[in-house]
């Protein structure tokens, strides 16, 4: 994988964490979700005089993507309500890259050294959810982070797809955010549509600094896919875990122990075979 890409990825790591932790510091989750994608909307409306339209092979993958970022936003915030961040995030993160690598083995081949880093990555994974007290959450907590988990890996699939059909990233992200934007606002539930108004005016910087986040986390991601496998894309995204017990920890005040901390090691050793390979 060359460095650009590598970096590119661990920026978006980085973003990914940072705007789920905004949403989870917010006492209505729900809300949070609408005001960062209504900030990622914009964002996406702002750029599209500049962008280049994606081929046409590329709209029902931009659709399709939109319909399952609207479930995805509703199932993050309903899984934030019932669980600590550093819980619940790794139970979503660890298990979608593994549904990733099983749906895609079929279409693209793995280097050995690839697939190593892959397993070290669902490793670690694994060592954050189990030992860090992740599989002693509630059966809601649990039901609803898996579930999490397949939505982000039919999103990462059908953008994988569709984004090397589009020509076009940038706008095919753009265009992505900005129907997803409309979609949750216009089809929440009535008291996001009453207050949602009023809860973006108070809080300009999770509109702003969450759009960005989430558009620029998922942006480079979608780029990186066009110039490495889905696959190892997905895993080395997967770091996001990294920072996100960094997080958690240093700016949610919540308890990480030494479980936590060899997944994290497991899962840079990971990202660090994938530079290598």
């Amino acid at each position: 994988m060359p460095g650009l890409v590598l970096a590119a990825v661990l920026c978006a790591a980085l973003l990914h964490a940072a705007w789920n932790a905004a949403i989870k510091a917010e006492p209505d989750k729900l809300r949070a979700a609408g005001a960062v994608t209504l900030g990622a909307a914009l964002l996406g409306a702002a750029s599209l005089p500049y962008l280049a339209a994606p081929l046409g092979a590329s709209w029902p993958y931009i659709a399709g993507s939109a319909a399952l970022h609207l479930i995805y936003y509703r199932l993050l915030a309903a899984t934030y309500r019932d669980a600590d961040f550093s819980h619940a995030y790794p139970l979503i993160r660890g298990a979608a890259p593994v549904l990733v690598a099983l749906a895609n083995s079929g279409s693209e081949a793995l280097h050995p050294a690839q697939a190593l880093a892959l397993g070290l990555v669902f490793a670690g994974g694994a060592v954050v959810c189990v030992g860090g007290g992740g599989l002693r959450a509630s059966r809601r907590t649990l039901g609803l982070a898996l579930l999490t988990a397949v939505i982000v890996a039919a999103c990462t699939l059908v953008d994988g797809l569709g984004v090397r059909r589009s020509g076009a990233p940038a706008a095919y992200t753009a265009w992505l955010f900005l129907l997803t934007g409309l979609g949750v606002t216009l089809t929440g539930p009535r008291r996001l549509h009453a207050e949602l108004g009023a809860y973006v005016r108070a809080r300009p910087l999770l509109v702003l600094g969450g759009g960005i986040a989430t558009v620029g986390s998922y942006g480079i991601a979608l780029w990186a896919m066009t110039m490495a496998p889905i696959a190892v894309v997905a895993a080395l995204r997967e770091t996001s875990i990294v920072f996100a017990a960094a997080i958690a920890a240093w700016v949610l005040r919540e308890r990480v122990g030494p479980a936590r901390i060899a997944g994290a090691v497991l899962i840079a050793g990971g990202a660090a075979v994938l530079r290598l390979a």
